[in-house]
């Protein structure tokens, strides 16, 4: 379990931290949080849903079936075009402080109290500020952050009308195996949002709430993805080498920048 600590000018002036390599840290992950700003971007790659969390729900993309990430290569790397913002911050994060302030944590793994090889990199420059690296990751979880308010907030009025319903979602798995059932996931309720009334279908709009509804129900069609990606992961045995083929899978999003346009 990933141990969050508070980044701190005066113990971790001379610190140094590892950065990303690759997505192993996701591994494990079937789903992940997704943000109103990248609709477009994971259109074309995942299938989207929402999983609820007490009350409220949350949209996320959807990277596993059956067992754990499938968009992720053995090797650490992406297979996808498009890797979700949400991922891209690590090692670093923010999290709220117990005066409600937000604080940037770094993964307690990732840091060194002294340089060893030439891949880490100090978190706080010469004068005392953080480094032009870790200051870039926190503009842009900070913005991933403000855009996530405004995910919310869509989602609380989709969720207010009545649009988000259980999705039993069921995998044909050939005529002699069962149908995977997959649980805890909830998808729109297209029906229900065809029928609304122009006031509610005019307050979805303003909250950015129309364009999370349509994004998840056009996502659907990348679940046929999903599915070959789990097929693919089922044939590879720990000793082969990649596919060549593989190569167009691989994506070289992996910045931090916050522009998600075209």
């Amino acid at each position: 379990m990933t141990e969050w600590i508070a980044l701190s000018r005066t113990r971790h002036t001379d610190s140094h931290f590892l950065p990303r390599q690759g997505y192993a840290f996701a591994a494990d992950r079937q789903v992940t949080p997704i943000l109103l700003a990248e609709l477009g971007k994971l259109l074309p790659h995942y299938p989207l849903g929402f999983v609820q969390q007490g009350d409220q729900f949350q949209p996320v993309a959807l990277l596993g079936l059956s067992g754990p990430n499938r968009y992720l290569h053995p090797d650490g790397r992406w297979m996808a075009d498009y890797v979700p913002a949400g991922l891209r911050g690590y090692p670093f994060t923010l999290a709220n402080a117990e005066d409600n302030q937000q604080v940037l944590c770094i993964d307690h793994d990732h840091i060194q109290e002294e340089p060893n090889d030439s891949v880490s990199e100090a978190l706080f420059d010469d004068e005392g500020s953080l480094s032009q690296r870790v200051q870039q990751t926190l503009d842009f979880l900070q913005q991933c952050e403000s855009n996530r308010q405004l995910t919310i907030r869509a989602c609380q009025t989709l969720g207010e009308l009545g649009l988000i319903e259980p999705w039993p979602l069921q995998i044909g798995r050939g005529e002699d195996q069962t149908p995977l059932q997959v649980q805890g996931l909830f998808r729109i309720n297209e029906k229900a949002l065809n029928a609304l009334e122009p006031t509610a279908f005019a307050d979805l709009r303003k909250h950015g709430a129309l364009a999370l509804a349509y994004a998840q129900l056009f996502s659907l069609n990348q679940l046929h993805q999903l599915i070959e990606r789990e097929k693919f992961h089922a044939r590879q045995q720990p000793a082969q080498s990649p596919n060549g083929n593989l190569d167009s899978l691989f994506g070289e999003d992996d910045d931090l920048s916050f522009d998600f346009g075209d």
